[in-house]
């Protein structure tokens, strides 16, 4: 597929949004993270309905509705994308930007990870420096922070394990969002109404911009998942790949720079090492899905080959951005 300019401008834009999107959190208090959570799971199915009417797929979520194991998946995979959330936007709102990006960051090399341990495949040498360099990283975090960066490796294992269920389940990323939003929607409604009754809610009793905001919650992933629709269609999967990582970069920048968040040395160290871990690791895949010469094309590769580029291919797919 030919690079189109304006897929990658797409591309990096609903990439920057989706980085952006950890300085929506703060502006939602005093609403605190479980009710805020709650409201972007019953506002999501709505944003998310539009969307799938907007692109066309109605007829494509009705048939995953036929289908309980596909269904069974999807909602394991709410779970675990409530989840992520979850931290993410507790990590927004008490000065833990950094190590969300970190968790971000660290997802592909989680990914590979899960590719060998559950999927049985087999690694090419750069790919396992690639995970060396990250696990290396996170022992520099668990000895400068006196334990393990939980926030950055929960966001991490949850994501990575939603992409492998993705992976599993084969269905398009805006019709799968539907119906895991769809399944985890009713939970949450009942427990926004039961916060609603017992007077401990703030939605819709602050201000009308508070209320805004909370309904806003369920809709700040609408126009990056349009924007990045259309990008999608006109640029490779590979640079697509690698656009990815404009989301934790921009991340890391808002709370670097945004809310200030200290980077003692140590913290400076271990990203470095992520970093050049994550080169290393994109660089592989980047080669492996390069051209290859006619006739070793006609020949079908070996096991390990096979193996070791689906592994490359486990990095996380841009499609399943929750």
């Amino acid at each position: 597929m030919p690079v189109s300019r304006q897929g990658v401008v797409l591309g990096a834009a609903a990439y920057v949004l989706w980085g952006l999107s950890a300085l929506y959190w703060p502006l939602v208090e005093p609403t605190g993270p479980v009710e805020i959570l709650a409201l972007r799971m019953v506002w999501s199915p709505v944003a998310i309905g539009l969307l799938v009417l907007a692109l066309g797929r109605r007829r494509r979520v009705t048939a995953i509705l036929r289908r309980p194991r596909q269904v069974a998946l999807l909602a394991l995979g709410g779970v675990l994308t409530t989840v992520n959330w979850a931290l993410f936007i507790w990590a927004t709102m008490n000065g833990h930007v950094v190590d969300a990006s970190l968790g971000y960051f660290i997802t592909p090399l989680v990914s590979v990870a899960l590719g060998v341990v559950v999927l049985r495949e087999r690694l090419g040498a750069w790919q396992w420096a690639g995970i060396g360099l990250g696990a290396a990283a996170v022992l520099l975090l668990t000895i400068g922070y006196g334990g393990p960066p939980w926030i950055a490796l929960g966001l991490a294992v949850t994501f990575g394990t939603y992409g492998l269920i993705k992976k599993r389940v084969g269905v398009g990323a805006v019709e799968g969002l539907m119906v895991e939003t769809a399944v985890l929607s009713p939970p949450a409604l009942i427990y926004t109404v039961v916060l609603q009754a017992g007077g401990g809610a703030t939605f819709g009793h602050v201000s009308a911009a508070n209320t805004l905001l909370g309904v806003g919650a369920g809709f700040v992933m609408t126009v990056p998942m349009l924007l990045f629709s259309a990008a999608a269609k006109k640029i490779p999967l590979s640079l697509t790949g690698m656009l990815q990582y404009i989301e934790p970069i921009v991340q890391f920048l808002v709370g670097l720079l945004v809310f200030r968040e200290p980077m003692p040395v140590a913290r400076w160290a271990a990203f470095a090492l992520l970093w050049l871990g994550l080169a290393v690791l994109t660089a592989d895949a980047v080669r492996r899905r390069g051209p290859r010469p006619a006739a070793q094309a006609r020949r079908d590769p070996p096991r390990s080959a096979r193996s070791s580029r689906t592994a490359a291919s486990a990095v996380r797919d841009p499609e399943e951005r929750p």
